[in-house]
């Protein structure tokens, strides 16, 4: 009996054949969901080639339980099942025509079969399809949990019944998944995924450190994104720890800096062995080979003594900055007890970080604040004042930090990993939904990017040239800041002026009191230099300076006191990887362009199909078409580049 008789008769008979041993099962599989029961496949013989000879497929409740034969009971056992002898069907090769044969057949079952609307809950009627596999794995990349995931879909197939799977057949899905990702061990399975990123965009970076017995120790990576964004924006940046991101419990260190719209950016990350001086010199000598040797002007950091080495031999000309935060929590560390009832510490210890702007006043407070609260020994204080070029507003106003002070960006990117992170993820996991992050950040640089071209800057006061110049130029974050400057400068007077030559020597303050600022003009190429240092060491001119230009007759803003990582074309420009070849952040942009077209018509096309049952036959029809001539379409041009590869070897 042929396969078309099969499918009109839909009931399994004695001499009924088959092509192969498959096609006996999902008939038989077809007829059990119909009927209301779950088949098993059972046991099957092999000749001495692996050909299968026979094989039994029964109802899923034949057969007897077990009886225990342990000394002590359990408390609790899984209800019955079996109820013996039942349903069974046994094929058997045919070798005359190389098929099989229904050999044996029992219909008649022994229990209640089930309703057709608990039909999708037997066992043999429950499987994740390909497609339905692949969407679930886009799910939990996007941090939908399993229960949600799970009902998506059941929404999606107008009900749980259409889904063809439980959400217990999901977790094991996942949960082989996770197996097969790892069938060469963590380690191999990691470098495969840095394989796959490479494919995917050659421009993606990644090493590995071995130690003596070739065991992994610290692991970095970049992709190309990242070094798009450290191309542009890579002149400041902070660099921290954080743990209880992996199972491995491994310190993760990320670089961070901020775009022109003072968003977080992640310029590189890396799993680290410890925190010891060898492994700070491997990971940040392994970043500059990741950026082309490029060296930030600024890094912050914390207080950490390893960190603070290996820097001074990879990085010795790019400033080092510690960071504020860490600071003040390291001050209630060793100085908590002052935090008490009339004492002026904390505070004197903030303004020395924060307000004095003279070295001469800070050493003088300073001096007598340790004086007062006989401090002289305490060997911390001691130590933090060594180094106070590196954490003092007096002696970093003249330095370029993009007005960042310390590494809360990176505190900030680490509770955003944290929230997306668990620690019983593996390798592969973990570097997928780090991702996830990375891109939940570039989002929200893309929105931003929609905001800035879609709304107009909001220009306070009168429209001067000045102000709708900065509003032109700047992106809408900084144009804020600017124009808080600007207002500032409406309320500066102007107390002596003092010519020479060349230059022009103002004193500027505000008309209801504050420091006194000099503002020092030069005539010849119309630059300015105030001692507040606020552009040295943010990029924005301050209000003392653009006091002077206003009364000099300067009504836009000189090109070279705008900084391009602040303005709206901050990306303008290509980027080159260590090869010397054009990094693009997304190879696939176009396939993605393409998807978007697709996928609206096509989803549009079979919400319509199934509406009907002969509507629906003939989208299947046509789409089967369609997948060939795609199939084939796409194998064509495959071949395509192998062939010329082949000439252009021929004619050499």
């Amino acid at each position: 009996m042929d396969c078309s008789k099969l499918a009109e008769n839909g009931t399994p008979e004695l001499g009924m054949e088959f092509n192969s041993e498959e096609d006996a099962y999902k008939f038989y599989n077809k007829y059990a969901f119909k009927m209301g029961f779950s088949v098993r496949k059972d046991y099957l013989n092999k000749d001495k080639d692996g050909m299968t000879t026979s094989r039994r497929y029964s109802c899923c409740k034949e057969g007897v339980k077990r009886k225990y034969e342990g000394d002590v009971m359990p408390k609790r056992t899984r209800a019955p099942t079996k109820t013996g002898y039942g349903a069974k069907m046994v094929i058997v090769l045919f070798r005359g025509t190389m098929k099989y044969r229904v050999h044996d057949l029992v219909l008649e079952h022994n229990h209640e079969l089930h309703i057709a609307q608990c039909a999708h809950m037997m066992p043999s009627q429950r499987k994740v399809s390909v497609a339905q596999g692949f969407q679930t794995e886009i799910s939990e990349d996007a941090g939908l949990s399993l229960k949600q995931n799970h009902e998506l879909m059941g929404t999606e197939a107008g009900g749980m019944g259409n889904v063809g799977y439980t959400l217990d057949d999901l977790k094991r899905y996942l949960r082989t998944r996770g197996e097969m990702s790892l069938k060469y061990g963590e380690a191999g399975s990691m470098l495969n995924y840095f394989q796959e990123q490479t494919l995917d965009n050659p421009s993606f970076f990644h090493a590995i450190q071995l130690d003596c017995e070739e065991q992994i120790t610290n692991i970095f990576w970049a992709g190309a994104g990242m070094l798009i964004d450290y191309n542009f924006f890579g002149d400041v940046v902070t660099f921290d720890t954080t743990y209880k991101t992996n199972k491995e419990y491994r310190p993760l260190g990320v670089f961070v800096g901020f775009n022109q719209h003072r968003q977080i950016m992640i310029f590189g990350a890396a799993l680290m062995y410890d925190e010891m001086i060898d492994s700070f010199k491997w990971v940040f000598g392994t970043f500059l080979e990741a950026m082309c040797g490029k060296h930030p002007s600024t890094i912050l950091t914390d207080q950490d003594y390893a960190m603070a080495a290996a820097l001074s031999i990879v990085m010795p000309e790019t400033f080092h900055g510690l960071c504020t935060f860490h600071i003040r929590r390291n001050f209630m560390k060793h100085l908590g007890n002052h935090y008490k009832e009339n004492s002026d510490l904390p505070y004197m210890f903030g303004a020395c970080m924060y307000e004095f702007e003279e070295l001469e006043q800070f050493n003088r407070v300073w001096e007598a604040t340790v004086k007062k609260h006989n401090l002289e020994n305490n060997e911390w204080l001691s130590g933090l004042y060594k180094i106070r070029d590196k954490w003092a507003r007096c002696m970093m106003k003249e330095r370029w930090t993009a007005g960042m002070r310390s590494t809360q960006l990176s505190e900030s990117l680490n509770a955003a990993i944290k929230n997306h992170l668990k620690l019983d993820h593996d390798l592969v996991q973990f570097f997928r939904h780090f991702n996830r992050v990375v891109d939940e950040k570039r989002h929200n640089e893309l929105i931003a990017e929609y905001e800035m071209r879609q709304k107009l800057p909001m220009v306070g006061l009168r429209q001067t040239p000045m102000l709708v110049h900065a509003s032109e130029t700047y992106s809408p974050t900084v144009f804020v800041a600017f124009q808080n400057e600007y207002g500032e400068s409406t309320a500066m007077v102007i107390l002596r002026q003092q010519d020479a030559a060349m230059f022009v020597e103002f004193t500027v303050m505000r008309y209801d009191g504050g420091p006194e600022r000099t503002v020092v003009f030069n005539r010849n190429d119309l630059s300015v230099r105030c001692s507040c240092k606020k552009y040295e060491n943010e990029g924005i001119l301050c209000g003392h300076a653009l006091k002077v230009f206003d009364t000099v007759g300067i009504k836009i803003i000189p090109p070279e006191y705008i900084k391009r990582r602040w303005t709206k074309r901050a990306r303008a420009g290509d980027c080159f990887d260590r090869r010397g070849q054009e990094v693009v952040a997304d190879p696939k942009v176009m396939i993605s362009t393409r998807y978007r077209e697709l996928a609206p018509a096509m989803i549009k096309v079979a919400t319509r199909a199934a509406m009907s049952e002969d509507t629906s036959k003939v989208a299947i029809t046509v789409i089967s078409d369609l997948s060939k001539r795609v199939e084939l379409l796409l194998s064509e041009s495959e071949e395509q580049p192998l062939q010329n590869q082949k000439n252009l070897n021929m004619e050499e």
